[in-house]
């Protein structure tokens, strides 16, 4: 496999108490001699809850490799499915109600979804004749529909939670039409998407119909404004955006008032380099991704820096080019 698109996609979790069980964690020892060693030099606040490394998620191959008896019988009669995907370049991560995971994976032009608790694995690539080409990020709604932003196709699509394809939102009218859409975040009690359009340098509001409510900013490197926005999370009644070449990461409020912004470029910890994905904790502590610098940086909403982790290799807990972050309700970290 092409080395620079080997990606690792872990998962760690924030905790103060690792001895915590999980149903994707079956030998405690793992945790215990996998966390993760801060780089050097040590992060400003030594205070931080850890961070440790749990696992990273199987290849499809493996995850659907037959384990029952009847279920290698059957695979000795008929074969193994050759055509089967498999994670290429895992982009974002996203999780539903039931604690599926989803990756969007734009070098195999769909989404894997993983349902650890069955044991079942699912690819959506879209309609026949319209299929998926580059899923950027995935998020799932109050019914667990799914939402997908494709940059090549510049439109969303949506599924239902069975994987059914239902519609796309492309835009209509000079306002509306998507150029790049990348990031997504979902206002679920208000219904909205907030949406980064890259190419358009714009945060797009949209209805879940797929109706232009609002567009926030312009090209510039001012206040509210931004150069190459990428990635767009929610948290604590506030709007962070990723303006990645503005190497900065950007707060409004829900209607689109810019409230504050932190970051600057740099090569040391602190600063931002290449980000490219952002989620929250529980604690409306931002992780922010960074590309280049193949770290996880975490800064509390002030943007003050609390601590970091991952470095650049191959091994547990290590990247290379990460992209997409999300964090689910019992703040389990995933890294695509």
């Amino acid at each position: 496999r092409n080395a620079a698109w080997t990606l690792l996609y872990t998962l760690v979790e924030v905790s103060q108490d690792f001895m915590m069980s999980f149903p994707f964690i079956s030998v405690q020892l793992f945790l215990i001699a996998a966390i993760l060693a801060p780089p050097q030099p040590p992060p400003p606040v030594s205070s931080s809850p850890r961070i440790e490394y749990l696992r990273t998620v199987p290849s499809v191959r493996e995850f659907t490799k037959p384990r029952g008896f009847f279920s290698k019988m059957v695979t000795l009669l008929a074969g193994t499915d050759e055509d089967k995907p498999e994670l290429l370049r895992p982009y974002s991560t996203a999780q539903d109600s039931t604690g599926r995971l989803l990756i969007t994976d734009p070098g195999a032009h769909g989404v894997h979804i993983y349902d650890f608790e069955r044991r079942k694995y699912q690819f959506l690539k879209g309609p026949r004749g319209k299929q998926m080409e580059s899923p950027i990020d995935v998020v799932c709604d109050v019914n667990d529909d799914i939402y997908v932003s494709d940059s090549a196709r510049q439109q969303i699509y949506v599924f239902n939670t069975r994987g059914r394809f239902l519609r796309t939102i492309e835009g209509t009218g000079p306002d509306a039409r998507l150029q790049r859409p990348t990031g997504m975040a979902l206002d679920r009690s208000a219904r909205r998407i907030y949406m980064t359009d890259t190419l358009r340098h714009q945060l797009l509001v949209l209805g879940m119909d797929g109706s232009l409510i609002q567009v926030i900013g312009k090209r510039g490197s001012g206040p509210g404004e931004f150069n190459f926005p990428t990635a767009v999370t929610l948290s604590a009644g506030r709007v962070y955006v990723v303006d990645s070449m503005n190497f900065r990461i950007q707060a409004f409020t829900p209607d689109g008032k810019f409230i504050n912004s932190f970051g600057q470029q740099g090569n040391q910890s602190g600063t931002l380099s290449l980000p490219k994905g952002i989620a929250a904790d529980t604690d409306g502590n931002l992780y922010v991704v960074d590309a280049l610098f193949e770290t996880v940086q975490v800064f509390d909403a002030a943007g003050r820096l609390l601590y970091y982790f991952g470095s650049t290799g191959t091994g547990p807990g290590q990247f290379q080019l990460p992209s997409g972050i999300s964090i689910d309700e019992r703040n389990r970290i995933y890294v695509a």
